[in-house]
């Protein structure tokens, strides 16, 4: 279960703990790793983070980047603002596909994220459930309606951090690999 004990600043970031980032940055990738949540948990791997860029915006210590979203989507509540805030999702902007299919909570996931010369896929359990192109039109209309529209140069790929994002509920990763890759 999602303790909600960890204590948050009014920008709701936590105040002990917190996410963590790569030193190095990472500008063409593949991201393999296993995930699994308490009930009600939500989390991310976030990547393309711009540290200077999230020190800019508000709250400045949240990392601004592209986050597949690791989520329990039957109890968060945040997965009934659509399903590009379910598990799996390009947050906020990509909802996953058919194929998605998450283990029961408690259970470990397996994830993937590949994400070169802007053109991005999110896997889950072994299967493509979404997959994107930076500069599209499709992928500007999606942009444009979410959070992230107002903030400069988002959608921009650059060589940026990978993030475990701490949300303040108990989340679990594991077996997490990267490996460089050549466009």
């Amino acid at each position: 279960m999602a303790s909600g004990d960890v204590p948050t600043a009014p920008d709701g970031q936590p105040l002990v703990g917190g996410d963590l980032m790569t030193l190095a940055m990472y500008r063409d990738f593949e991201l393999v790793f296993e995930w699994k949540v308490a009930p009600g948990a939500n989390s991310g791997i976030k990547y393309n983070v711009s540290e200077a860029m999230s020190t800019a915006a508000p709250p400045i210590y949240a990392a601004l980047g592209f986050e597949y979203q690791v989520l329990d989507d039957d109890l968060h509540p945040d997965a009934q603002n659509g399903p590009n805030r379910t598990a799996g999702a390009l947050y906020d902007l990509v909802p996953p596909g058919p194929g998605k299919e998450t283990r029961p909570v408690g259970s470990f996931n397996e994830g993937r994220i590949v994400f070169v010369d802007g053109h991005g896929e999110h896997w889950l359990n072994g299967i493509k459930i979404l997959e994107f192109d930076l500069g599209t039109r499709e992928f500007e209309a999606l942009f444009a309606k979410s959070k992230y529209a107002p903030i400069p140069g988002f959608a921009d790929q650059r060589a940026g951090h990978i993030v475990l994002q701490d949300h303040g509920d108990d989340v679990w990763f594991r077996n997490i690999k990267i490996r460089e890759l050549t466009p």
